[in-house]
């Protein structure tokens, strides 16, 4: 396999622990997924040589990460709502809390994230609406064998993943990209931390379904 010709949604789903890496890069493997690795380190100005030299050694690594490529849909629907729905459920009201309290209490200081608690907020409704859609219509029709069938619902969801990767880097602009400011009190701190957190579970959960879960279901598995 060339790695700088694949997708980095294809390497993500190939070698384990190409996540952290991408992350590292700030490389968009979920939305931008279907990207080659090529065409990304371009546009971030990386170093095309240095990221293959990295993806090989991780190819050369043992990892217990769980395989989906090959497991029934039906677990990786199961995955996708327990690992990342349920958990985002948990994770946006605490974050929008404690964003409200830090513009609150802060918000005469320059570096305060002013608009990153209703920006949380505008996911939150947004990612509520969505899951619920997969819950209720998506998933339950891939799990019936109607995948090949939900070419319409599946383009209406990647076209939702991509207005949430675009609130994604609003949050990342609002917050230097999540780097607290010196001297930035505790709430401040765990706010940046668990938006970073929760950044990186969505696009994992993008990633799943994007490049793994809806290709699949569109081929009738």
């Amino acid at each position: 396999m060339s790695l700088r010709t694949t997708s980095l949604g294809e390497l993500v789903i190939a070698i384990p622990g190409s996540t952290a890496l991408f992350h590292k890069y700030h490389l968009d493997f979920c939305c931008g997924g279907k990207h080659t690795l090529e065409e990304m380190a371009a546009k971030r100005h990386l170093d095309i040589e240095q990221l293959e030299t990295e993806l090989q050694q991780l190819t050369q690594q043992e990892s217990s990460e769980e395989n989906w490529r090959n497991a029934p849909l039906a677990d990786v629907i199961k995955h996708i709502i327990d690992r990342y729905h349920n958990v985002h459920r948990q994770q946006l009201p605490d974050l929008i809390m404690m964003a409200e309290k830090v513009e609150r209490v802060h918000g005469a200081k320059p570096d305060c994230p002013r608009g990153l608690a209703s920006t949380l907020q505008a996911v939150w409704q947004h990612l509520s609406d969505h899951m619920m859609k997969e819950e209720r219509v998506l998933f339950p029709m891939i799990e019936q064998g109607m995948g090949a069938h939900a070419g319409n619902p599946i383009a209406v969801m990647e076209f939702e993943h991509n207005e949430a990767g675009e609130q994604l880097e609003i949050i990342k602009s609002l917050t230097n990209n999540l780097t607290p400011p010196d001297g930035a009190c505790t709430t401040w701190r765990a706010l940046y931390s668990g938006t970073d957190q929760f950044i990186k579970d969505l696009m994992q959960h993008i990633h799943l379904e994007n490049n793994l879960l809806f290709p699949r279901a569109l081929r009738g598995e």
